[in-house]
């Protein structure tokens, strides 16, 4: 048989045990937290444009050891637009009856993914502004725009980009919007021959259009530059003639025009010179036309005069 005065001592000490882990039990505490919204399910063929805002606040009230462990894995609201707009998810045409505009989604506590023993206070804000529009598709020609220049006496020809047209997709007033599509500019400066290389498109604004071609293979043709000189005073000799010769008028001008390094390189000029060959020719006056040696690579464009009169005396 049972002692009754362990029966007794027991009552006796209850409850201060109770007391005693009550009193250690720490007291709930009262944080706000920040939750992301994520958008999921959005209905076939339209796209989220724009929300009132991209977070919820909440204020809950746990026990301190709850909240440091909120903080350990991170966490989102997802706003189901299938369910908030009462969508049917098979996406058939009847039943899609949500089109493009500005909607209002209310927040669901249920959803928010915390412990059952943490109690939610207040949620800010309740309900989720969202503006859906058309998602469509469209191809635009490439364009690559250039920034710096090379070297003097280089030259660009037009960038040519592979692919030279890319397919975009996104909402259909932003695309609507798109005059041209561009690459990130090319930049020449230093650039002393041809090369090819990977640019990405410069999308604006790149969160709402998308596309399978995001880098852009740009060929860049580097070649000398054509310009024109003039030479003036250009002395004509005479060749080929054992008597006294007076010709009219004894210098000429010219214009030439080749690769840049050539019609500028010193040397080369100083290889032309006009003359008049008057081999066999006897006494008299007479009109003749000059020639001109000039260097490879050059091509004569003007020469003036183009008749000479020449004297021949005895």
């Amino acid at each position: 048989m049972p002692d009754p005065r362990l029966h007794k001592a027991f009552y006796i000490f209850l409850p201060i045990l109770l007391l005693s882990f009550w009193s250690c039990a720490p007291e709930p505490v009262e944080t706000h937290l920040l939750l992301p919204v994520e958008f999921t399910n959005v209905p076939r063929g339209m796209i989220v444009t724009q929300f009132r805002t991209d977070k919820i606040e909440i204020h809950i009230q746990a026990d301190p050891r709850l909240i440091e462990k909120i903080g350990e894995k991170p966490m989102h609201y997802p706003a189901d637009l299938y369910t908030d707009l009462d969508i049917d998810p098979a996406g058939t045409p009847e039943s899609m009856s949500i089109g493009p505009g500005y909607y209002l989604l209310p927040v669901d506590k249920r959803r928010i993914p915390l412990d059952p023993a943490v109690t939610i206070l207040e949620i800010s804000p309740s309900y989720l502004g969202v503006r859906l529009e058309k998602r469509i598709t469209r191809e635009f020609k490439v364009e690559v725009p250039c920034s710096g220049a090379p070297p003097e006496g280089l030259i660009v020809l037009a960038p040519a980009p592979d692919p030279p047209s890319v397919v975009l997709t996104g909402p259909e007033s932003v695309i609507n919007e798109i005059q041209t599509v561009k690459t990130r500019p090319v930049d020449l400066t230093h650039a002393r021959e041809s090369f090819k290389k990977e640019i990405p498109l410069d999308l604006d604004p790149p969160r709402y259009v998308t596309t399978d071609t995001p880098i852009i293979v740009v060929t860049v043709r580097i070649q000398e530059e054509q310009v024109e000189k003039t030479v003036e005073n250009l002395p004509v000799q005479i060749l080929n003639c054992p008597f006294p010769v007076r010709i009219e008028p004894d210098i000429m001008t010219i214009s030439l025009k080749g690769p840049y390094s050539l019609v500028h390189n010193k040397e080369a000029l100083e290889r032309i010179y006009a003359f008049l060959d008057l081999k066999g020719m006897k006494p008299g006056v007479y009109a003749r036309h000059s020639f001109i040696n000039i260097p490879v690579g050059l091509t004569m464009t003007r020469s003036d005069p183009r008749v000479f009169t020449v004297t021949i005396e005895k």
